[in-house]
């Protein structure tokens, strides 16, 4: 619990004063209790120079004091928190934050109020910014402390062990026992000393803020969790205690839960006297009255606990913030209280809009320089923090506790600017918004991915937790390669207006693409590879048997096709006679010879088979494709660019379909697109099973880095369907969930809190014996539904509507199909695990969220992770459409409110945009991945007086595309469209769906 301040600040005598502390400053007022956060919380409340004249009226509502201690404690969660203190009843109270804070507090001077925890949110990865879990997990080293938080001694010990490697580190047996000795975590400590000792030991390496996790993980699991007991007797005046949590009222007896009304159930909270009353719906299948009764120790009792009990359903269970009821115009009838703030959605929503800039904190308690602003597995990136920003976070001194003559450390404005930090945290939507890959130094290793976020800012901390040099690229800023319109519009070229131009045009800027990553086979994993003798010659040899013939092919291609546009351009007096104003002619040349190359073309599923069962049989081999993927040049998985010639004859067949639409049949260049079609067309059908059998296998080999927990993904017969995020409901209430839909199972995950950020398997369901059924009126949630399955029963709400039917019809067709298969007791996870684990207690459980997986890395911006960022889901049908719809060339981008245009090389690919400053980079220097933004033309109002604008927006995120011609546009229009557009969408008409 955090003291805050002595409200003197809040009468008129001295509002002439706004400086803290005022105990330097009035020596009479030293009576006072200021106490700083008991000891245990003095390093959030920085108080320098607080503006304090927004309390100068006396009536200034509390949410003013409120959001004083939030700005200053940089905490943008912090509706989470409330401001408690004692009233002259001596019960207590929250700060109502509506009403003026004076007409609540009658002895300002006397009271003291704590910055506490006052929603406790059902699963803590909810949570979002670290400092936020910091305050969170003081607040349970809090309840463990005076004995509020009752649980075994297995999960005590552990809790415990986590908060001393929090403060002091890995495990040293004299220096773990000293603070054993000095420090005062449990009541009854001194029993279970050993078994603390015993669990310290196994958290070597975990960084505090890991440990603020595990904290948080542990104790979300026990019943007294966020519980704060309301003492009560029922009608036959047994003695019992009344809670409020998440999912509803709660009924204790002693320690131990014995009835919990839900939310849905309860129609009706009220009081009258001391009397509490809950007011359930009609349940015929329910023993419980209609309406039930529990006595309370008085009056004031029951509407406190009303009051609680109001805030927590709004908090939790409704989107937007309360209206304020009319005011009557006679009478008043009933409370007027309400619930003030912003609700947990509403907090959710705004993290993930905000582009927030945070300081680093300090862990006064922690021995360890542990700062915010970086993930938990970056503690070695500490060093970077400014030393003066540490030396000015502690704004008590430690001799704040030795009673009323305490000192206070304070510093002006200007220092407190001068302090500021300028690293920029890696944020769940800052990462995903522009994630900029830092091109390397001297002194750091080829190939190891640099991470910067949104703009001009100091790199974040890498993968490996290396100091990283700042980004120079003119890409990352307004400032370089911005061009002011005059000048572009003088420097463009008289292109043709013909649209086969255009057509031809796209066909050179995606072989420019293709060729690139061509190399990334041929010659980057070539390399890397054959650095390491552990990789098997056999696979190097057939790699290269394959892939190098077709390499060799597109280089001459390229070349022919760049002399024919260059010609067609103007650059010569040649397209005066008309002869090189067709490009038929190369393409009809150049496929008959790619046909001479189909049996490679047929080896390249032999190679991805190959290579798979090579990592899977050689660790070696798998840490060599695992560091490659972390290159740079490596911007997809492997695995995706081993496939590449396979989709490139996609490629070539949309391109020629269009040239064909596009002449007329008397046209010189029509007899040899038809030809040219011809041939790609029966390439395309004698490869096209293959193609979609590795896609799936594909696929599957992706997800399976993604998940943890499921021992063979990428079996036979077993086929993707879809993947996305659905909320659960559950004891807790609805939690943000992770589901995998296949041929014979549907898996949900949540997130883990790992370096590589995969997602632990909580349980799955066989599709086998599978029902669906629409409950959205039975629960009151939106846009739910229920899966009942032979053993079990899930009931799952999506984000919308479309997003619910979108996954109600893939479940019943995937249900359809597990109805006709062969095998519909297939198990998708290892024996034992299955959706109890979520209940588990044991120190297995508990120590176990860091996967064995940590150890390898894997890139956090995946198709998975941005669905579970942007709470959206795609099909197997999507990334077939994704795989046709690639397309590159230089489009001019602005920001939201910058003034001039940056020239780029863009190539879409993967559901993303990755940027380049021309083709000829050997790899992305940003990437914005699409799936949940909108892709719209610009409006009147926003002042983009432009030809073939398109506008992508997602939230508060907002960039311009300027392409070159109106069939550029139309082009980057529809691709992108397939990416942001979520609305299912048929296969597409040159291939059927895998299912």
């Amino acid at each position: 619990m955090f003291n805050v301040i002595p409200f003197l600040l809040l009468f008129p005598p001295f509002l002439m004063f706004n400086v803290i502390p005022f105990l330097l400053l009035f020596p009479p007022f030293l009576m006072f209790n200021v106490i700083p956060f008991l000891l245990l919380f003095t390093p959030f409340l920085m108080f320098n120079v607080i503006p304090f004249p927004l309390l100068s009226q006396q009536r200034s509502p509390g949410k003013v004091l409120f959001d004083l201690v939030c700005v200053h404690l940089n905490l943008a969660e912090g509706d989470y928190f409330g401001l408690e203190y004692q009233d002259q009843r001596k019960m207590t109270v929250w700060l109502d934050l509506l009403k003026p804070t004076l007409k609540q507090i009658r002895r300002p001077k006397n009271t003291i109020l704590r910055f506490v925890v006052k929603f406790f949110p059902p699963d803590h990865t909810q949570l979002l910014e670290e400092l936020t879990r910091y305050l969170f997990a003081l607040q349970i080293k809090r309840d463990l402390a005076c004995g509020r938080l009752i649980c075994n001694d297995t999960s005590a010990a552990l809790m415990v062990s986590h908060i001393i490697q929090s403060e002091i580190g890995d495990f040293d047996e004299t220096q773990s026992w000293q603070h054993l000795l000095h420090n005062k975590y449990l009541p009854d400590q001194d029993a279970i000393r050993d078994k603390i000792t015993d669990c310290h030991r196994k958290h070597v390496g975990q960084t505090p803020a890991e440990s603020d996790y595990q904290l948080l993980e542990i104790a979300r699991r026990l019943e007294m969790y966020g519980v704060r007991l309301h003492p009560a007797k029922d009608r036959e005046g047994t003695k019992l205690s009344l809670a409020v949590a998440h999912i509803g009222v709660l009924v204790f007896q002693g320690y131990t839960k014995i009835n919990a009304f839900n939310w849905s159930k309860v129609r009706k909270l009220s009081f009258k006297r001391k009397r509490f009353l809950i007011k359930l719906r009609a349940d015929p299948q329910s023993a419980h009255h209609d309406t039930l009764e529990f006595a309370m120790a008085s009056r004031d009792c029951c509407k406190v606990f009303w009051k609680i009990c109001v805030e927590y359903h709004a908090f939790f269970r409704l989107f937007e913030e309360p209206k304020p009821k009319p005011k009557p115009i006679l009478f008043t009838r009933g409370s007027s209280f309400r619930f003030s703030g912003r609700t947990q959605k509403q907090i959710i929503d705004y993290v993930k809009d905000s582009e927030l800039k945070k300081l680093p904190f300090e862990r006064k308690h922690s021995k360890i320089l542990s700062h915010s602003g970086m993930p938990p597995q970056s503690s070695s990136f500490r060093s970077q923090v400014p030393k003066e920003v540490t030396n000015h976070l502690c704004v008590f001194s430690p001799r704040c506790a030795q009673g009323l003559n305490s000192r206070f450390l304070f510093f002006s404005e200007s220092e407190k600017v001068d302090s500021q930090v300028k690293l920029k945290s890696m944020q769940t939507e800052d990462f995903f918004s522009f994630v900029k890959l830092n091109p390397g130094s001297e002194d750091s290793p080829a190939g190891s991915p640099r991470v910067v976020i949104n703009g001009a800012g100091d790199p974040g901390p890498s993968p490996e937790g290396r100091h990283l040099p700042p980004l120079t690229s003119p890409l990352l800023t307004d400032a370089g390669c911005v061009r002011n319109d005059d000048e572009e519009e003088a420097r463009r070229k008289k292109f043709p207006t013909d649209k086969a131009y255009f057509i031809a045009k796209e066909l050179l800027t995606t072989e420019r693409t293709y060729l690139n990553d061509l190399q990334v086979i041929t010659q980057a994993f070539h390399g890397a590879a054959g650095k390491d003798e552990a990789f098997p010659d056999s696979v190097k040899n057939l790699i290269s048997a394959s892939y190098d013939p077709v390499h060799r092919f597109h280089q001459d291609f390229l070349k022919e096709v760049e002399q024919r546009l260059a010609q067609w351009e103007g650059r010569s007096n040649a397209h005066i006679k008309g002869d090189y104003q067709r490009i038929g002619d190369i393409l009809l040349k150049n496929i008959q010879g790619l046909r001479q190359l189909t049996v490679h073309l047929q080896k390249h599923s032999e190679c991805l088979v190959e290579l798979e069962r090579v990592c899977r049989s050689s660790r070696k081999a798998e840490a060599v494709c695992r560091d490659f993927e972390q290159q740079r040049v490596c911007y997809l998985p492997l695995n995706i660019f081993l496939l590449r010639p396979l989709h490139r004859l996609l490629h070539y067949k949309l391109i020629l379909e269009r040239l064909c639409k596009h002449y007329p049949p008397t046209h010189e260049d029509f007899r040899d697109c038809r030809a040219t079609l011809a041939d790609i067309s029966e390439m395309v059908l004698q490869l096209q099973g293959t193609m979609m059998k590795m896609e799936n296998f594909q696929k599957l080999l992706e997800l399976k880095k993604d998940l943890t927990g499921i021992d063979n993904l990428a079996i036979p017969g077993r086929e993707f369907i879809r993947l996305g995020c659905l909320s659960k409901l559950s004891g807790k209430g609805l939690q943000q969930r992770m589901f995998f839909l296949f041929s014979d199972s549907l898996v949900y995950t949540s997130r883990g809190m790992t370096p590589s950020n995969q997602f632990k398997v909580h349980g799955q369901l066989p599709l086998y014996g599978m029902t669906i059924r629409e409950s959205e009126e039975e629960w009151g949630v939106p846009h739910s539904f229920t899966l009942f399955g032979p053993r079990q029963s899930v009931v799952v709400a999506a984000s919308c509507a479309s997003e619910m039917e979108r996954w109600v019809e893939d479940i019943r067709m995937a249900i359809d199909l597990a109805e006709q298969s062969s095998s519909p007791d297939a198990d998708l996870l290892p024996t034992g695990l299955s959706d109890h684990s979520e209940s588990l207690e044991s120190e297995e459980e508990l120590c176990g969220s860091r996967s064995s997986l940590e150890r390898q890395g894997h890139r956090g911006n995946t198709t998975v992770h941005v669905c579970w960022h942007r709470n959206t889901s795609v099909s197997m049908v999507d990334f077939s459409v994704a795989v046709e719809n690639q397309l590159s060339g230089n489009l001019l981008r602005k920001f939201k409110n910058s003034n001039g245009w940056q020239k780029l090389w863009v190539v879409f690919t993967n559901f993303s945009l990755f940027f380049y400053k021309s083709h000829q980079d050997d790899y992305p220097l940003a990437s914005l991945p699409l799936l949940g933004y909108s892709v719209t033309v610009p409006a009147e109002s926003e002042n983009i007086h432009k030809d073939y604008v398109f506008k992508l927006h997602f939230k508060s995120h907002v960039y311009y595309f300027r392409s070159e011609s109106e069939y550029a546009f139309e082009r980057w229009m529809e691709v992108i469209r397939s990416a942001t557009c979520s609305a299912s969408r048929p296969a597409p008409s040159t291939r059927k769906e895998l299912y």
